[in-house]
């Protein structure tokens, strides 16, 4: 059974990262709520000893193509497992494209939220990447579906915990 941590932080708390990281058995989920969450992850890559996954948010400046660039060059940096993409409107068509751009393949692809024609997105992550969608209520894999379990708040953040 796959188990998620989802963990808003300020930046101003992001060099004490590392331990929450650490301490946690399932795979923490970043989210920087006054900044940049690539950035982020990848100024750290030094720090990390086990994989993490990104949240991110879909936005009309921050489209499924510009995120799918930016995961596949954070892959490169840290072990990233999961990116999560959350959206107001058709989180999962968001991740449809976000998963479609992260190959090394010409993308064709067409759907609620993007049209792509011939599309590259090169180089691909190392090693398959989860891509989830998350709808305000429920993730999604496109064939897993975890629900919230739990939230506790940390010296961090608050941390919410998807069974």
């Amino acid at each position: 059974m796959v188990e998620l941590l989802h963990l808003s932080f300020a930046l101003a708390r992001v060099t004490e990262l590392t331990g929450l990281v650490r301490d946690q058995e399932a795979c923490v989920l970043l989210d920087c709520v006054d900044g940049d969450v690539v950035i982020v992850a990848g100024s750290l890559m030094d720090n990390w000893e086990k994989p993490l996954g990104v949240w991110l948010d879909v936005s009309f400046g921050y489209p499924a193509p510009m995120i799918a660039r930016d995961v596949a060059t954070l892959s490169w940096l840290v072990e990233l497992d999961h990116v999560v993409l959350s959206a107001e409107h058709d989180a999962e068509a968001h991740a449809q494209a976000v998963r479609a751009l992260l190959t090394n393949d010409e993308v064709t692809f067409t759907n609620e939220v993007v049209t792509l024609t011939g599309a590259y997105n090169r180089p691909a992550p190392p090693r398959p990447l989860n891509v989830w969608s998350y709808d305000g209520r429920t993730m999604s894999d496109g064939s897993r579906t975890l629900g919230l379990v739990g939230s506790h708040a940390t010296p961090l953040g608050t941390l919410d915990r998807f069974a």
